[in-house]
């Protein structure tokens, strides 16, 4: 297999860790680096405070070939991604110019620009600008680091304006199986495949269904073709241990 291509995502805002408000971008971010043939290694969810974000940003960036930071780059006093991202990497906040603009013409029939509004145009000095079509206001992109918005529909936008820039390798494909067979059961079967077949990982996920414990059986691989040959030897070795198989899972 090729080079393994990784991100790190670090979720920030009290509301997240509160419960008030429940996170979806950690899957859609997954989804769309795995079209990118880009791994998501790892995800943090901080605080906003500076200093938790400062510790995220430096740690995930050193270890992964991409960060991405969701959340905190709003117009109220509480949103300090910038700033925090902005001492991580050493350098100072600056107005962009072009964020200016597109804010200016985004809110001329909405009241006007506003010292608010006005901070969702700061950036890290340095950074580039990530096209945001749903509400104007820009994500960023510093080196390997890339900052979007919290609300899910317009870090999406986001995701879709960076797509096919990024450097990845190849996108894991996945075939899953299922089966009314414990794991505790089945265990050692799926721990042989993995190992005889390079280049596959096979995860397990339990049910409690029907009143039946099962599990649904997830066989990835950068290579599609093995991918399912190992999944369709799997199914063998499961019916032959007495399972009723159920491609697709149960």
């Amino acid at each position: 297999m090729g080079r393994v291509w990784t991100a790190a995502l670090v979720v920030i805002g009290d509301e997240i860790l509160s419960g008030r408000t429940q996170d979806r971008n950690v899957a859609q971010i997954a989804s769309w680096l795995n079209v990118q043939g880009i791994r998501l290694a790892e995800v943090r969810v901080v605080a906003d405070v500076e200093a938790a974000i400062v510790k995220a940003v430096n740690a995930l960036r050193a270890r992964n070939d991409y960060l991405f930071t969701t959340g905190g780059i709003g117009p109220t006093h509480d949103d300090i991604t910038v700033d925090a991202v902005a001492v991580a990497l050493g350098v100072g906040v600056v107005v962009h110019p072009e964020a200016r603009a597109i804010l200016e013409a985004y809110y001329a029939d909405k009241g006007g620009i506003n010292e608010g509004r006005l901070r969702m145009a700061r950036v890290p000095e340095g950074a580039e600008l990530i096209v945001n079509r749903m509400s104007g206001a820009p994500g960023i992109r510093i080196g390997n680091l890339f900052v979007m918005a919290g609300v899910p529909h317009i870090t999406a936008g986001m995701l879709d304006a960076l797509t096919g820039t990024l450097e990845g390798g190849r996108p894991l494909v996945s075939v899953t199986i299922g089966a009314f067979a414990p794991e505790s059961e089945v265990a050692e079967l799926l721990r042989s495949a993995e190992q005889a077949n390079d280049g596959v990982s096979i995860g397990s996920y339990p049910f409690f269904k029907q009143g039946k414990v099962g599990g649904n059986f997830v066989v990835r691989s950068e290579d599609e073709a093995l991918a399912r040959r190992v999944s369709e030897g799997l199914g063998r070795d499961l019916e032959a241990a007495g399972y009723t198989v159920t491609v697709g899972g149960i």
